[in-house]
């Protein structure tokens, strides 16, 4: 099976970040060819898109071409047509006018803005789960996922601890039982990702399980206080773990990137 060669993505750490750049203008419309999807659902290319995404394999900035993508799954371009607007709802893609959809890019001020909103926000989630008489399965649940985390973290499983990772805190926001905080936390949570994988220290966590299996514990414990402290800290610590100077260039091939 022959490809033609890598699409590459510049990704240029530096002041000019400060304003708002347009989306890199990388190809990676691709003539490899793989096993064909015919009868994959609108919600199946959506998810694979997804995971590639939130697994850092399609990198921020990374152009979308719907004919690659129609060949990858084996559909047609307006079924990927239809599924990269739903994308863009989520913020993981960017539409462009005459440009086509690209992996949503954010810049340095947009990294502080979700990390300050982040703060704001997921204390008074993990709050109110604290707070819940009824939280015992709730509790369960956070537990499961934290020793999810570590089984990956022991299989050194990068691309499942990244996932798992950003899954813990919708999962909590999910649980405390208020729809719109966590609508609003899965669209954080998505340019979360997409700042680690833009700005994120190659030798250190991004996240730190063993943290989640602190705040499981506080919210277990119905401590509302300490789970709230737990929470400040560790998205401080995601945060700290940023690196926003330096160059560095990524290599992406879309149609390994999905299967």
């Amino acid at each position: 099976m022959k490809t033609q060669p890598n699409a590459r993505i510049a990704r240029t750490r530096s002041a000019a970040r400060r304003t708002k750049p347009a989306p890199r203008s990388t190809s990676l419309v691709t003539k490899r060819r793989t096993a064909p999807v015919p009868a994959a659902a609108d919600d199946g290319i959506y998810d694979r898109l997804m995971t590639a995404i939130f697994e850092h394999r399609l990198p921020p900035g990374t152009k979308l071409g719907e004919e690659g993508l129609a060949a990858i799954f084996g559909v047609s371009r307006a079924r990927v047509r239809a599924v990269l607007p739903r994308l863009a709802h989520e913020g993981l893609v960017t539409l462009e006018p005459n440009r086509g959809a690209f992996v949503t890019q954010p810049t340095i001020e947009q990294a502080r803005d979700v990390f300050e909103a982040r703060r704001l926000i997921e204390p008074g989630i993990a709050m109110r789960l604290a707070r819940q008489p009824d939280r015992r399965g709730a509790v369960a649940q956070l537990r499961r996922h934290v020793t999810a985390e570590r089984k990956a973290r022991a299989a050194n499983d990068a691309r499942l601890i990244v996932r798992l990772s950003g899954e813990f805190h919708i999962l909590l926001a999910e649980l405390a039982g208020n729809a719109l905080l966590a609508k609003t936390l899965r669209e954080l949570a998505s340019l979360t990702c997409l700042i680690i994988a833009l700005y994120d220290k190659p030798a250190k966590p991004s996240c730190l399980g063993e943290e989640h299996g602190e705040i499981a514990d506080a919210i277990a414990d119905g401590d509302a206080r300490r789970v709230a402290a737990l929470m400040v800290e560790h998205l401080n610590h995601v945060e700290h773990h940023l690196d926003l100077s330096g160059d560095e260039e990524i290599e992406v091939d879309l149609a390994a990137a999905l299967t």
